[in-house]
């Protein structure tokens, strides 16, 4: 449940960032469309996402938690989310069940 909610917060930030970047922008502008209006509130949350995320990326590769830790605060959670890893199955053979029987359950 941990990983759904940080995963919740590190997608929903940049999008309230993206919707103030856009307000920011509209006081200044005229917009005559909702849709124009969208269209920016989208690109604006995209290019804040992209931006923290690539300073994340560069933090690890560095080694450095400091600069990974602040751009992953401005994605809403200090580090990214781990998912635990699950063992893969191995393949089922459908010659292994009994004839006349059916694998649909």
């Amino acid at each position: 449940m941990t990983g759904l909610f940080v995963s919740a917060m590190r997608t929903g930030v940049p999008l309230v960032a993206g919707w103030l970047l856009t307000l920011a922008a509209h006081a200044g502008i005229d917009f005559d469309s909702t849709a124009a209006t969208g269209a920016v509130t989208v690109l604006l949350a995209f290019v804040y996402y992209l931006v923290f995320r690539l300073l994340e990326w560069l933090g690890e590769r560095a080694r450095g938690t400091f600069l990974q830790n602040l751009a992953g605060l401005f994605l809403g959670w200090a580090r990214p989310p781990s998912y635990p890893t699950v063992e893969a199955l191995e393949p089922v053979d459908p010659r292994s069940y009994p004839p006349g029987s059916t694998t649909l359950g």
